[in-house]
């Protein structure tokens, strides 16, 4: 807003009454930012009046012009400052009188037919089924410390006003993948929505995470973003699917020719669902609305349990099962906080229930539960491998020897040993890392990744015979599964390339 301030000024140094409507009539017809901008500098002007009497118009989608409506008497500059004020600017808080009016403008959008519109406790949103779930206002109901209704109707018509702006670029007969394209140019471009700096969303994902803090800052992480792009989505009658590869989401459309990705870290561009696969990745989970909100407590739990807080991670880790009640990586997590509070027997109970479960999107089977009850390993030593590490080489050096430590009392702890050897990697140390990775396979065959690491760095050391043996165990144990990764396909042609299979 003040870019545009700014701009409609310097030209106003020159102007008169012609070049005055000239300007007028260079704004955007479709830009309510650009004509509040104007009538701010030229109110007592019959541009200015004219400029503000578009922009109700267009936020009102016309319905003030079709039934007659005097123009509202409120301050609209301060109502759309809602949205366009800078991160650094303190929050605006609208009135009561302002909140009814935008209300009563918005009561059109799509996400008033679903029932979860207007709930107001926890409760309510427990037993409404998913599909009736307004995702803003269970967030905001399960997100703030009270159910405060006039706090979540703050950001509720933040989202409205947001929702009121793309909807001035779309026709009532819009397209779906028209209103896409309008969701990431609004959010991307002329918001300026952006992924945070690692060393900053590291310590406070839940910061980048929350539906608040994220309008607030113009900041989110991928689960950040996807959850203001699927609140807007829905008032926009926009119905998208919610996709979580492992450490990740986004969004997607099915259209009739194809599946449209929606990654929100990248200003929404569409990337090939393949590229979303791994090795040990074999399928994209699909998850309900109700899901995320799950989701969103997970953020939360990780920053409490980097902060050694494990009680408070448990708390918010029993929130997300409301919602994820039978998510097996959640009970992993669960479990394992459970034993760092010295609750072994609660901790035990949980891990047994996923002892030896391979996950359904997974390749390999997760290792930590059957090792800490084969007594592999105890709690210490699984704290160990979920270290943060940052953007610094003293961060990777201090997980490395915290590791060396474990490992010397329990050698044949397996996570202790991939992660291990992951530091190895970041250090650009290929031969340690080899040979550890080696002393993993020699317990284990079993795990692809582990396969499919060997395969690289026996082939960057050009040994070639132990290299095609690593590519066959990976691709023996992708195909068991069911699954064909585009890396190992690639990596095959490589091969191939450079020595021809022995077998």
């Amino acid at each position: 807003m003040k870019i545009l301030l700014l701009f409609f000024l310097i030209i106003g140094f020159y102007g008169h009454t012609n070049q005055l409507k000239a300007l007028y009539n260079s704004l955007d017809p479709k830009s309510v930012m650009q004509h509040v901008a104007f009538y701010e500098l030229y109110s007592d002007s019959k541009e200015g009046q004219a400029a503000l009497n578009h922009a109700w118009q267009l936020l009102s989608q016309g319905t003030l012009h079709q039934q007659n409506t005097p123009l509202p008497t409120l301050d609209l500059k301060e109502i759309i400052s809602l949205i366009t004020r800078q991160s650094f600017e303190p929050n605006v808080m609208l009135n009561q009188e302002q909140l009814q009016l935008i209300q009563a403008i918005a009561h059109n959008l799509a996400n008033r037919k679903k029932k979860g519109v207007s709930l107001t406790c926890k409760e309510d949103v427990l037993k409404t089924p998913s599909e009736e779930i307004d995702l803003a206002r269970a967030l905001l109901i399960f997100q703030s410390d009270t159910e405060n209704l006039e706090y979540i109707k703050q950001y509720e018509t933040m989202l409205d006003l947001m929702a009121l702006q793309i909807l001035t670029r779309l026709f009532p007969d819009s397209s779906d993948l028209e209103k896409i394209r309008a969701l990431n140019d609004f959010i991307f471009q002329q918001m300026q929505f952006r992924f945070p700096p690692h060393s900053l969303y590291a310590h406070d994902i839940d910061l980048y995470t929350f539906l608040p803090s994220v309008l607030d800052n113009r900041q989110g992480v991928c689960l950040g973003v996807s959850i203001l792009y699927l609140c807007l989505a829905q008032r926009l009658d926009l119905n998208l699917n919610i996709i979580t590869p492992p450490g990740h989401i986004y969004l997607s459309y099915p259209d009739k020719e194809r599946v449209i990705n929606i990654e929100t870290t990248s200003r929404g561009i569409d990337l090939p669902s393949e590229d979303y696969l791994g090795i040990n990745n074999r399928s994209l989970q699909k998850r309900t609305i109700k899901e995320v909100i799950g989701l969103a407590f997970i953020n939360q739990a990780s920053v409490f349990w980097q902060k050694d807080d494990y009680q408070q991670a448990i708390n918010l880790y029993k929130k997300a099962q409301l919602f994820l009640p039978q998510d097996p990586l959640l009970k992993m997590f669960l479990g394992i906080n459970y034993l760092l509070i010295g609750e072994k027997a609660q901790g035990k109970k949980i891990l047994q229930e996923i002892r030896n479960l391979t996950f359904e999107e997974s390749v390999s089977a997760e290792t930590i539960p059957e090792d800490y009850l084969k007594k592999r390993i105890d709690a210490e030593g699984i704290r160990a491998v979920f270290l943060n590490v940052d953007e610094t080489r003293d961060s990777i050096i201090h997980k490395q020897k915290t590791l060396k430590e474990v490992l010397k009392r329990f050698p044949k702890y397996r996570a202790g040993i991939f992660q291990l050897a992951t530091t190895w990697l970041q250090l650009n140390r290929s031969m340690e890392a080899m040979q550890t990775l080696e002393t993993y396979y020699a317990l284990d065959p079993t795990n692809a990744t582990v396969a499919y690491y060997l395969t690289i760095l026996s082939l960057q050391r050009l040994d070639f015979n132990r290299a095609w043996k690593y590519w066959h165990q990976a691709n023996r144990l992708t195909q068991e599964r069911n699954h064909r990764p585009k890396v190992l396909k690639e990596l095959h042609v490589h091969l191939k390339r450079l020595c021809p299979d022995p077998l």
